[in-house]
C-alpha cells in the first residue's frame, strides 16, 4: 500500500477504454483522455489569456490532468447514460467521492492528503479554470463522436454524443475561448467532410441555430 500503489494505478487507466461496449475504430483509454484535456485546456486558456483573462495556470493543469482519475474506480460511463437524470448524475458524483476519499486515506500519507483530497475533487467548477476544463473535456468528447462518425461508424450513439458535446459547449459561448473554437476549429472540422456528410453538418448547424 501507499504511493506506490497510485503510481500503479495510472497504467490501470490506461486499460480504461472510454465508451466502453460500442464498437470503435479507434479506442480511446480515460489516460489519454486525461493528456488530450490537459493540452486542450492549455490552448484554450491561451485564447483566454490573449483576451485579458488572468488563469491560474497550476490550478488549470491540476484540474485538468485529474479530472477523471475517479473512473479508476468506476470505469467511463457513457455520457447519455451518466446525464439521462439529475439524481443519476449526482449519484454517480457521491459514489466516486467516497472510493476517492477512501483510495487516499488509505494509500496517501497524512501530510499529503489534504492536498490530493483538493486535487480529485470535482474540477468544472464556477473558476475560469473549471470552466475551461468543462470546454476541454467536451471538446475531446466531440473529437471522439467525429473521428467514429467520419469513420462510417453506424452505431447512433456516436452522433447522441456529438449532439450532446457541441450542446454543452455551446453554453459557455460567452467565453472567447469557445467563439475562437466555434468560428475556426468547428469549420475546420466541418470542411473536413464525414461520412455522412450531410446528416452532421446539418446537425451542427441546427445547433449552432444556422
Amino acid at each position: 500500500m501507499g504511493i506506490h500503489n497510485y503510481f500503479k494505478s495510472l497504467s490501470d487507466l490506461e486499460g480504461i477504454n472510454r465508451c466502453p461496449g460500442k464498437f470503435k475504430y479507434q479506442e480511446h483509454s480515460v489516460a489519454s483522455h486525461s493528456f488530450k484535456v490537459t493540452k486542450i485546456a492549455q490552448f484554450l486558456a491561451t485564447v483566454e489569456e490573449a483576451d485579458g483573462t488572468v488563469i491560474d495556470w497550476k490550478r488549470l493543469y491540476e484540474k485538468a490532468i485529474n479530472h477523471d482519475y475517479a473512473e479508476l474506480f468506476t470505469g467511463d460511463i457513457k455520457t447519455p447514460v451518466k446525464y439521462a437524470m439529475p439524481e443519476l448524475k449526482e449519484l454517480f458524483s457521491q459514489v466516486e467521492d467516497m472510493m476517492i476519499k477512501n483510495f487516499i486515506e488509505k494509500e496517501f500519507p497524512a501530510e499529503f492528503q489534504s492536498i490530493y483530497h483538493e486535487r480529485f475533487a470535482e474540477g468544472k467548477d464556477e473558476s475560469i479554470e473549471g470552466r475551461i476544463l468543462a470546454v476541454a473535456d467536451k471538446i475531446d468528447l466531440l473529437y471522439e463522436s467525429f473521428g467514429e462518425i467520419q469513420r462510417g461508424n453506424p452505431e447512433p450513439l456516436f452522433l447522441e454524443i456529438y449532439q450532446e458535446a457541441l450542446s454543452t459547449i455551446l453554453k459557455f459561448q460567452e467565453m472567447p475561448c469557445v467563439q475562437y473554437f466555434v468560428e475556426n476549429i468547428l469549420q475546420e472540422m466541418l470542411e473536413e467532410g464525414v461520412i455522412p456528410y450531410s446528416q452532421i453538418y446539418k446537425l451542427t448547424k441546427n445547433i449552432l441555430g444556422r
